[in-house]
Order: structure tokens, then sequence, then C-alpha cells
């Protein structure tokens, strides 16, 4: 305090002068370029930026399960653009129909993989050095650590202390006249292995998802469709997917069953199970029936086949003026946000009319009439079909090479001839009835009725390797949970042993586990003993209650006031932790 400024030469205006280039201008020294980055990697690669990530990541995915991704749910994408045509700029610029595939997502999925790596690679290192490293030394008070007691016995009693330490599974080092025991290392290891398990998890869904692929395609009862990218209504693959490993087989729908409530009259209609009857064709094997459930996938070839989707398929002849059938299909009608299935569709006849036909309408499969006079289903099931169709002449623009939707029908450039601003009525037909087409264009029959599946196939080599590393995952969370890191030492001193422990954390067993290894060594003796070491030394309870309500640390520390053993790797006599964790003592 009493020397001068002038004559110390550590004093900091004499670096400041001497360096003035490596400050900044609050004295501060300069990072440089190569500093930056080592600080930004030390910030990206800590543990705090890594949970910061992870949580960033399942804020992330909150988009793509709101709204409709274009490799799950196409028609779902071409129903909200269509609902909400003032946000469609917003869905192209984030990318919302296609979330996992967005540069954002991209980008934290990749920046959390980077954080895990750089936090988890030095860990390991640290973990491999300090497991070959022998137990630390023998503090040199042990009446200051959790659980001091005493039992009979000398130095000679210290091969038969390691024994049962060994047994107990603990390493033990030999210290003079003292034993240094630890154990719990698969702490660490498990924590260690729950890390690798993330980064193996994020590894295999992003490259694994790569080889895979998923298709859908909407099968009428009766119809079949083969596993050809060609057969289905959509199909995305993964980047790395190649289209000639698709596995040849097809698949008919012979029955699609739903079961409605019938019971409960606040549920009336609700859906309960359903059930698609199929028959599945492989090279060189007999056809086979299997059955499809909405959570009980059908497996073939490696891929699962799910249900994700029914509804109504009527079908529609429509004759020319002379008689002659020149449409004849059954048309998919998409079930509206109703449900009693009301369903919307759509009908193009292009050939064998004077002119091109487009019709739009509603099916109800149980149809009763509202006060209002307007039809609206009152049921789900099949009780009593009606189809009601909106007729348009003109160009329905099927010939400009431009792709249309199938379920969509552009009417701003047609001529309306029935319902709406025509003036003829809607064609309103039950099951079995025929309408004229207004303008003498010919006919139009409702002449039946199916249901129909979406059937999604969806190929996923990740599930496997996803399915054994979540186990991992759970067993080694659960080993850096609950097993506890702790350290035993047994010295011999004065004529008897003395056992004391310390924990690395929170460990409320600890002084139990020292008891009960007093009563392994010590036998019958070992109650005796601990009574007797109540007082080993003037203040020492006292001091013993203060170590077990201080840090594990400050235990080792105040244990250790007194000159040690000599030891080598020791830089002064009080117990310290090093940067490892490890108690010097």
């Amino acid at each position: 305090m009493s020397r001068s400024s002038e004559s110390d030469p550590l004093r900091p205006s004499d670096h400041i002068d001497a360096a003035p280039e490596a400050a900044g201008d609050g004295g501060n020294p300069r990072l440089g370029f190569v500093g930056w980055l080592r600080f930004l990697w030390r910030q990206l690669t800590s543990m705090r930026t890594a949970i910061v990530l992870l949580l960033l990541l399942a804020i992330a995915a909150v988009p793509g399960s709101l709204v409709p991704q274009r490799s799950s749910d196409p028609n779902g994408v071409i129903q909200v653009r269509a609902d909400n045509p003032e946000l469609v700029w917003l869905y192209d610029a984030l990318s919302l129909h296609d979330v996992y595939s967005s540069p954002w997502f991209s980008a934290i999925y990749l920046l959390l993989f980077t954080s895990l790596v750089g936090c988890v690679i030095p860990r390991l290192a640290h973990h491999w050095r300090a497991m070959r490293a022998q137990p630390p030394r023998t503090p040199a008070r042990l009446t200051r650590l959790v659980g001091f007691r005493t039992v009979a016995g000398d130095a000679s009693d210290l091969d038969r202390a390691d024994g049962v330490l060994r047994k107990l599974g603990y390493r033990t080092a030999r210290y003079g006249d003292s034993i240094s025991a630890e154990r719990g290392y698969l702490r660490e290891t498990g924590n260690l292995v729950f890390h690798i398990s993330m980064l193996a998890l994020l590894l295999v869904v992003g490259i694994g998802s790569g080889f895979g692929y998923q298709g859908q395609r909407l099968v009428v009862e009766g119809r079949s469709f083969a596993n050809a990218q060609s057969s289905y209504d959509t199909f995305t693959s993964g980047r790395w997917f190649d289209e000639g490993a698709l596995e040849p087989f097809s698949l008919s729908l012979d029955d699609l069953d739903v079961v409605y409530e019938m019971e409960n009259p606040n549920a009336i209609g609700a859906p309960l199970d359903f059930t698609a009857s199929v028959t599945v064709t492989e090279p060189g094997q007999e056809a086979r029936p299997g059955q499809i459930k909405v959570n009980e996938p059908l497996r073939i070839a490696g891929a699962n086949l799910y249900l994700i989707s029914n509804g109504y398929a009527p079908r529609v002849i429509v004759r020319d003026a002379e008689g002659e059938v020149v449409f004849d299909e059954y048309t998919p009608f998409l079930a509206q946000e109703d449900p009693m299935m009301t369903s919307l569709g759509v009908l193009k006849v292009p050939d064998g009319l004077d002119e091109q036909l487009g019709l739009l309408g509603f099916f109800y499969p149980s149809a009763g009439q509202l006060e209002t006079g307007a039809l609206a289903s009152i049921y789900p099931d099949l009780l009593n079909p009606v189809l009601s169709l909106r007729g348009f002449t003109g160009d329905l623009g099927l010939d400009a090479g431009v792709p249309r939707s199938v379920y969509a029908l552009d009417t701003d450039d047609l001529t309306p001839i029935a319902g709406g601003d025509a003036e003829a009525d809607e064609l309103t037909m039950a099951l079995g009835e025929t309408a004229e087409i207004p303008g003498g264009l010919g006919t139009i029959e409702f002449a039946d009725v199916q249901r129909y599946g979406v059937i999604e196939v969806h190929e996923d080599v990740t599930q496997v390797p996803v399915l054994w590393i979540t186990i991992v995952l759970f067993v080694s969370l659960l080993a850096s949970l609950l097993i506890p890191r702790r350290r035993m030492w047994v010295k011999a001193a004065g004529g008897r042993l003395e056992l004391a422990g310390l924990a690395r954390g929170e460990d409320p067993t600890l002084e139990r586990a020292v008891a009960d290894l007093a009563r392994r060594i010590g036998g019958d003796e070992a109650e005796a003993g601990s009574e007797t070491s109540a007082h080993p030394e003037p203040g020492a309870d006292a001091s013993r209650s203060d170590a077990s309500a201080r840090p594990d640390a400050d235990a080792a520390a105040s244990a250790s006031d007194t000159t040690p053993e000599p030891r080598s790797d020791a830089t002064g006599p009080a117990a310290r932790r090093g940067p490892d964790g490890r108690i010097d003592a």
C-alpha cells in the first residue's frame, strides 16, 4: 500500500503506455480477429447456448404442426391458401408450408448440432483423463468431513478396508496409512452418453430422413394402386432417395368400414373406429388380406401404410343428347369442416358434349332440409344420399398446359347454366335419379356412391435407430440423475480407523453410506466407535456440523488445514477442488 506508483513495475499505466495498440477505447485489450472467433466459439459451445438452441428448435417446430405441410397434407395447403389469399406472401416468405426444410429451421438445427459437438468433445477427453487418474490423497483432517466416525483398528486393517471398498464399487488408492476411494463416475458417463445420444438423434433424423419417401393415394372401394411414383397423388422423397428403390407391390381397397356413436345422445354420429380391409399383392407371392386402422398401420416391403382420411365418391354418369355415355366415374368429394360429412366436389367433362361442362356441387350422406329450405347432412353415414350440382359451360382450361387441381373449378370465365346466377335451379338428385342438363346438352345420373380412403405409404429408415437411441438416451439420463458421485477415506490414526466421506453435489445418503462402511469394517464395534468419535478433539463437533452445512469444496478445504502427508502433486496444505472437480489435499 505504501509503494508509489512510480516504483511499481507492474502498474496498469505502464502496460497501457507500452502497448497502446493492444488496448481499446475503454482501456481493455482488443480481442482481434482470432480472439473474437475464440470468444464466439466458447459462447456457441456453452451448455447454456445448447439449451437455448434446443428450446428454439422446439419453438420452430410449432408452425409445422399448425400450418399444413406440403410433404404431409398437400390438399390442406391448397385449402389454406385458398381461404387466406392475403397471407400467401407470408406463407411463402417464411416457408411455412415447408417448415422442416426451411433455411431458418435448418440454421437452428445445424447450430444446435455444432454446439453439442463442441460441448461434448472436450468433456469426453477430460472425463477420460479423470477416470484413469488415481483417487486424490487423503485430507489431513477427516473430522470436518461428512459422516466422520471411528472404528477399532490400525494400519494392519487397511487391506481389509480396501477389500470392502472395492466390493462396494469404489476405486481405491493407498497413501501411507490411509486409503482414498471414489465412485460415481458413471454419473458423468451417463451425462456424456445423454448428450452423445442427442447428437446421434439429430444426425440420424437429419441424414436418415434423406433416404425415405412418403406418398399419398386416394383409393375408392374396389379400386387398387401400385407402389410406383406415377401412381401417387402426391409424392415426396429425401435428398438421397433412389426412385428405383421402390419395392413393387399393389394394394386394393376392398372395404372401408366406419363405426359411429349411436348410444350417447350428446355425441350421435361421432366416428369411433375406421377399418380399411385391403388385399396386398407382392411379386412372387400370393395375394394376402390386410387391415389398416387409424393407429395401426400395415407394413409392406419395409414401408408403413396409414389410413389418414376418408370420404365419399359419388358415381356420376353424364350422357349426351343422343344418350351416349361421355363421362362415368367415381369422383371423390372432400369432406368440409362438418362432422356430418357434408362434402364438396368438382366434376369436369371436357369432351363428348357440345360444350365443355364443369360441375361444382355438394354431397349430403344423409340429407335433411333446414327451416330455410337449404339442404344439410344430419348424419355422417349413408342414410339418404343426395347430390346437388351447379353447372357451368365454357373453356375449362384443361388444354392450356397449366397444371390445375382436380378439386377446384375456376368459374370466372365460365357461363353458369344451373344454380347460382343461372336461370335454372341447381341439379339435385337422390341416389338413382337423373336430371336434365340445361341447354339440351344431355343428362346427369347419380348412379352409385362408394367410400374412399386416403392411404399414405411412408418408408422411414430412421425408425429403428431412433427407437434404440431414445432408449439409450432415457437410461443415460436416469444414470446422470440417480448415481451419486462420492469419495470415501479410511485412515489409521491413534490406534483407530477414521472414516469420512465427501460428495460432489447433493447426496443425502452420504452419511448413511459412511455408517454402512463403518459397520462393514468394524462390525459390532462400529456403533460404539461412532459414539466415541463424537468429540475426537476439542471443537471438532461444532466444526463437523458446520462442514455438513457448507459446500463440499469448502468442507474439504477446512478438513485439510494441517500439514498433509508428502505428495508430489500438492501446492499447499489446504484441500481444494481442481478444475476437474477432484479434491487435492
